[in-house]
């Protein structure tokens, strides 16, 4: 008995929306399991120093002649922390899922149907810059990240993001800091919190920003985390969209995680 053209249309409607259903349980599968990263640490950052790597180009300083007192870091031998530092992107290893090295990035809180509230994570491993401190005082910071490096946990989500971004006509965002900083007396020897007054620029649009810092001068590279809440408005970017995304927020956090290693 052959089947009748109506008959076969139904068949194949059936096929197509088992293969639709399939398709979407794997998505959103794919989104309540995958791992987002974590907030960065201070404590995690500083983790990643291997004494050895941190040492590889720095010369042995000379001792003091006044002998260094049982339980005093060798940090106050080696001059504290003043000086002129750069972006290592050498120390840690970059992923998605676990970033150890330098990164910068943003978290953005989204609601997706069927999954509910998740938070979009992008990081671009891809940064450089400069630390300035003299008598204690920073007294310069720029930092400058490639955004066309971004990655996140989709390669679908990354072409989106860098879309909304316009990453082909302004590939770097960038801080620059417009206020000095004056470090607590213990900065060389302990971890500290201090706020980073400066301009953000993003998409080519620049504004005051303010980065809520925390640090740590650990064998002779100065470990940075931070964060600052941006408005997405603010700087011309327009969140993307997919049929999966009920909403996205207007504004989200730009995290960091930067090793700085002593220039010379």
């Amino acid at each position: 008995m052959t089947s009748s053209p109506t008959s076969l249309r139904r068949l194949i409607t059936i096929v197509a929306f088992s293969l639709a259903a399939l398709l979407v349980a794997g998505l959103i599968l794919f989104l309540v399991t995958r791992e987002t990263p974590d907030e960065v640490t201070l404590d995690d950052a500083v983790a990643q120093i291997d004494d050895t790597d941190a040492s590889r180009d720095a010369t042995p300083a000379e001792e003091d002649e006044t002998a260094v007192e049982d339980g005093e870091t060798e940090l106050a031998v080696s001059g504290g922390i003043d000086g002129t530092w750069s972006v290592d992107t050498s120390v840690g290893d970059f992923g998605f899922e676990d970033s150890t090295g330098t990164f910068v990035g943003f978290r953005v809180d989204e609601e997706l149907s069927s999954v509910g509230a998740i938070t979009a994570v992008g990081r671009t491993p891809e940064v450089s810059g400069t630390l300035v401190v003299a008598d204690g005082t920073v007294t310069e910071v720029t930092v400058e990240a490639d955004m066309n490096a971004l990655v996140t946990d989709d390669g679908r989500r990354d072409s989106k993001t860098r879309g909304a971004l316009e990453t082909g006509d302004f590939p770097t965002a960038s801080f620059v800091l417009t206020e000095p900083i004056e470090l607590p007396a213990d900065a060389g020897e302990t971890s500290f919190s201090v706020d980073a007054v400066g301009e953000l620029t993003v998409r080519g649009v620049t504004n005051p920003a303010t980065f809520a810092l925390e640090a740590r001068l650990v064998d002779d590279v100065v470990v940075a985390i931070g964060s600052s809440q941006i408005t997405f408005a603010d700087y011309g970017v327009v969140p993307p969209s997919a049929p999966i995304v009920v909403s996205i927020a207007d504004s989200g956090l730009v995290e960091l995680q930067l090793f700085f290693s002593r220039n010379g």
